[in-house]
């Protein structure tokens, strides 16, 4: 599309030399380039879409790369990334070697600090500003944090910190009330009623106004002032920042680049930390990512011009099956209760929300609370499910450990996501199973398909113990595959065979059964459902007599082929070869089809590698 605005940008500092018409116009383009773009590769379009004047004006009064920008989260850096030299392979973000959707210190000296999870833009800047300040630095720190985000647990601790950890720091506040649902809890409450008591600082700066203009009206300010400290604390939400040890100004309109521009400036000369309050729309200036913000916020390919997804829609898929599950699962049992963080409808929770209000729970952008929470719950005689998507539960490892697995309590956690995911390294749900399979009382199942994994959540209700159910993003399209009732513990064999097994967890048992009807040989098919409690006979039983190779969705050495591997250090077995994502390297964003052919985890690159393994065994 045309971007005659955007065309003279090559370098943020070619910003401050553009009028406020062409400034107008920019918005305008930017906005139009990433409704454009993201409609073909997919990515996050509302949040981005939200923060176009934000972003202007940060480029326009700061001085990058010399001043330090650090995004929360980082999916609304598109703008960013188009104003740093990046607009002429815009196109290419979140492709196979293409721009990361998210900040990456590699791809730009504009990224100082690489993003993916939410919560972390205060504590890095503020290490960015305290290192400023040990070598008598000048830059400007400024964190770009969401309302969503404010209220994890890791932006408090950072807060508590703020006054006692470096002498300048700036954080804009960008308030949209959403995380990916809509922003729940206290603190997003408390910043609503920032907004619609804004008249009171329109009201004051008025009042100063008129004050100074009389008679000893510089001493009549002081006094209001001393008075105003005294009881600002009833009239002013704002304090609580403040009590921080934060200037707080605001709020004001995102969208208004005017008044940006000047509030920035303004902050910028400020020799203390500041939070700036700022109110924006997500999906502004596109009407159909407006009204449904939440659908929009993560979007696969669609049409510009509607919001469609071109995309065949399948019956049904993971998540959709785990809600429906949870639907029937509640409608028996009274005690059964629902968690998630701030992904009710990415986990598929979103009718049973509806359904059960009392019984559901969104704590937000909160992990470690949701689980400890959910291990109080257990304790207090209810039975608690916990859904996250399994990047995001690595962040509470020791709630598991220490709130859960220890005390045995009847929780069961639902690891959405697992498994390669297009967004790249940050959200790979790869990194979990290793710690999970380390934790005392508990199970990891996987299931094959939708059906298995609405058994195992019933199996999994029943165990009255720790348990997670492990399955990846999207469908499975091994639903015609009968699904026999789980026996705890035990593997499933799929197809039998003669010369060789393949043992496959979770949707890659599809990928062995296209193995097996590539390799042409009689290959034992088994479905291994539980990483723990292990098959371990039925497997010692394969690895005796024919050689035996493992297929899984997760990081080398971590999973299932540590698990076989450890079960035949002492045992006469024959050859047994492991197929995983390699443990050596960072898997990168990209399409998951892509990333297969990449890595040779493709059934065509697995049954060639099989048959040379053969022909050398």
């Amino acid at each position: 599309m045309e971007t005659p605005v955007l065309n003279k940008i090559n370098h943020p500092a070619d910003l401050k030399e553009l009028s406020p018409a062409l400034l107008a116009g920019l918005c305008s383009e930017l906005r139009g380039i990433i409704l454009d773009t993201v409609s073909r590769n997919g990515g996050h379009l509302a949040p981005n879409l939200g923060i176009v004047e934000l972003t202007v004006a940060l480029h326009r009064v700061f001085r990058m790369p010399e001043d330090k920008i650090i995004w929360d989260v980082g999916h609304q850096s598109y703008v960013h990334k188009l104003l740093t030299g990046r607009k002429d392979r815009f196109s290419t973000i979140r492709t196979d070697g293409g721009l990361s959707g998210f900040p990456l210190r590699e791809e730009s000296e504009y990224d100082c600090f690489s993003a993916g999870h939410a919560g972390t833009a205060i504590s890095a800047a503020m290490g960015f500003a305290a290192a400023r300040d040990a070598r008598n630095g000048k830059e400007h720190v400024i964190a770009v944090i969401g309302d969503g985000s404010l209220a994890c647990g890791l932006s408090l601790e950072a807060l508590n910190n703020v006054r006692t950890s470096c002498k300048n720091l700036i954080i804009i506040l960008n308030d949209n009330k959403m995380s990916i649902s809509k922003s729940v809890g206290a603190i997003p409450n408390y910043l609503n009623r920032i907004i619609t008591g804004r008249s009171y600082n329109h009201f004051k700066a008025f009042a100063k106004m008129a004050v100074r203009r009389m008679p000893s009206g510089a001493e009549i300010i002081g006094g209001i002032q001393k008075l105003e400290e005294a009881t600002k604390s009833l009239f002013v939400p704002g304090v609580f920042f403040e009590e921080m040890g934060l200037r707080y100004i605001g709020p004001i309109n995102g969208h208004k680049l005017p008044e940006l521009i000047e509030t920035f400036t303004r902050v910028r000369d400020f020799n203390r930390p500041v939070i700036v309050h700022v109110i924006t729309e997500k999906g502004a200036g596109c009407e159909y990512a407006k009204e449904a913000p939440e659908k929009f916020h993560g979007v696969s390919s669609f049409n510009p011009h509607t919001g469609h997804s071109e995309r065949a829609v399948s019956g049904t898929n993971f998540s959709a099956a785990f809600g429906e599950a949870m639907m029937e699962l509640a409608g028996k049992e009274p005690d059964l209760v629902a968690i998630t963080a701030a992904m009710r409808s990415g986990t598929g929770l979103l009718k049973f929300s509806g359904q059960f209000p009392e019984r559901f729970f969104d704590v937000g952008i909160a992990e470690e609370h949701a689980l400890t929470f959910a291990g109080g719950l257990a304790a207090g005689g209810m039975r608690p499910v916990v859904a996250l998507y399994a990047t995001f539960l690595q962040r509470a490892l020791d709630s598991v450990f220490h709130d859960i697995c220890l005390q045995n309590l009847p929780v069961v956690i639902c690891a959405d996501r697992a498994g390669i995911v297009e967004d790249g390294p940050t959200h790979h749900g790869i990194y979990d199973e290793s710690f999970l399979l380390a934790m005392p009382h508990l199970s990891v199942l996987a299931p094959k398909n939708e059906t298995e994994l609405k058994a195992m959540l019933c199996a999994a209700y029943n165990r009255k113990a720790p348990v997670v159910i492990r399955y990846p993003r999207g469908a499975s399209e091994l639903e015609h595959l009968p699904v026999p009732a789980p026996e705890w513990g035990k593997a499933e064999t799929v197809r039998d065979g003669s010369d060789l097994a393949i043992w496959a967890v979770g949707r890659e048992v599809g990928t062995a059964l296209a193995v097996a009807d590539r390799l042409g040989f009689s290959c034992r098919i088994v479905n291994a459902r539980f990483l723990k409690p292990f098959d371990r006979d039925l497997f010692l039983a394969d690895a005796s007599r024919m050689p035996v190779f493992t297929i899984e969705d997760n990081l080398a050495g971590t999973g299932l082929d540590r698990i076989t591997d450890s079960l035949l250090l002492n045992e006469k077995h024959c050859p047994v070869h492991h197929f995983a994502w390699p443990e050596d390297e960072i898997i990168p964003h990209g399409t998951l089809p892509r990333l297969r052919e990449k890595y040779g985890m493709t059934p065509e690159a697995i049954a060639e590698k099989i048959r040379e393994r053969l022909k050398t065994s």
